[in-house]
């Protein structure tokens, strides 16, 4: 649900703030009266950023004539790789909305639809990477190459110390800024939903279903202690005081009106064809008329 927010949103700022960069540098030179002086030169560039193929007109004061001077530096390779990602990855998250929304059936049969997701996510995280990080080197070496002080040295007039160069306006690279963290929040982003979607293919429910044997290991020693705390916790300990014999105690005394209880509903049950039996006097037997034991003797009547 998360990608399905967000990813949309980072993918058109991450590609649109790149892809729509246009900068724009003014630089400004003096010919000491040979010339006009305060001659101002307007130099534009902007995406795909082929720098080698960006122009201006520069004045040579000695000659009084004007040159053509090139920046130098080709760098659309990583912009248009780190636009490309963007809108791929765009299109991506909206068919992947669609698919969540209204075929969400078909996309769980079989487990191929999460098996897919899962693939081309891992896919999106490690290209949304690679192309930030190339973008980011990119973005230093154009800004290195747009530096006024470098392109003042490609003009020949400023190379001189008798003319006076300066530049009136710089480019602003915020937004170019701005697009090279989008490609990282987008990196994490995507690379944090491969959690989520590994958890809708099967490998994972089949991991839930047959655990390791280490969890069955730590299950059942778990198992084993709980057994022996509840053995150890029923046989009395005097270390614990008398408040823990007199519930020992009460427990036994409860459980022995339990069992009474059960003896007299199994008596009550009883057959009255078995023979009735009564407790007489204490009767003293002896061997050779002499006292051995006392006890009570049982009398048999026969019905």
């Amino acid at each position: 649900m998360c990608m399905v927010i967000f990813a949309p949103i980072f993918a058109i700022c991450a590609f649109a703030t790149c892809g729509g960069y246009h900068g724009h540098l003014q630089v400004k030179v003096d010919c000491a009266g040979r010339r006009p002086n305060n001659l101002s030169i307007n130099i534009d560039f902007g995406y795909p950023f082929r720098l080698q193929q960006v122009h201006f007109k520069a004045p040579m004061c000695e000659a009084k004539r004007e040159e053509i001077v090139f920046l130098s530096g080709d760098f659309s390779a990583a912009a248009q790789f780190f636009v490309t990602v963007g809108v791929l990855a765009f299109l991506y998250s909206l068919l992947a909305t669609v698919v969540y929304v209204f075929y969400q059936n078909k996309y769980l049969k079989n487990n191929r639809g999460p098996l897919v997701d899962f693939l081309v996510t891992i896919t999106f995280s490690l290209t949304w990477l690679l192309s930030s990080c190339c973008w980011a080197k990119s973005l230093t070496d154009i800004k290195t190459a747009t530096n006024p002080t470098e392109v003042l040295l490609l003009i020949s007039a400023c190379r001189e110390k008798e003319y006076k160069c300066a530049a009136t306006q710089e480019p602003f690279w915020s937004r170019l800024n701005t697009s090279a963290v989008f490609g990282f929040v987008n990196a994490i982003l995507w690379s944090g939903n491969i959690w989520f979607v590994f958890k809708e293919t099967d490998w994972y429910k089949t991991g839930q279903r047959f655990p390791s044997r280490t969890s069955s290991r730590k299950r059942s020693s778990e198992m084993r202690e709980r057994l022996y705390s509840e053995s150890s916790f029923e046989q009395p300990d005097d270390s614990f005081g008398p408040f823990r014999q007199d519930s020992i105690t009460e427990s036994r005394g409860d459980f022995d009106k339990q069992v009474q209880r059960q003896a007299s509903i199994n008596q009550s049950q009883v057959s009255f064809s078995l023979p009735e039996t009564y407790l007489g006097k204490t009767v003293i037997y002896e061997k050779e008329n002499k006292i051995a034991s006392q006890g009570p003797v049982i009398f048999v009547n026969e019905m």
